[in-house]
């Protein structure tokens, strides 16, 4: 399985208002892409899933991806995990 970038745009609502996000996660489905935005927004910001509105998923080519982090982690040839 590939993975792949996925930029999530929708609604969260902080103190009342609706402001608007727009995340780039890496996955293999775009199911557990919108999980971890879920995951992501209620960790960051204290928001249950119900103040979260989700209204775009789309699968992006690495050229378009914006965030520097995932841009970096896409031209990576290997990544080493030290196990303690």
């Amino acid at each position: 399985m590939k993975v792949k970038v996925f930029r999530v745009t929708g609604l969260m609502r902080i103190k009342g208002e609706w402001q608007k996000f727009s995340l780039e996660v890496t996955d293999v489905k775009q199911k557990n892409a919108v999980e971890r935005v879920y995951s992501l927004l209620g960790s960051r910001h204290k928001l249950k899933r119900s103040h979260i509105r989700i209204l775009e998923v789309k699968e992006i080519k690495p050229e378009e991806v914006e965030d520097s982090r995932i841009r970096e982690l896409l031209n990576t040839d290997r990544i080493v995990v030290f196990a303690r």
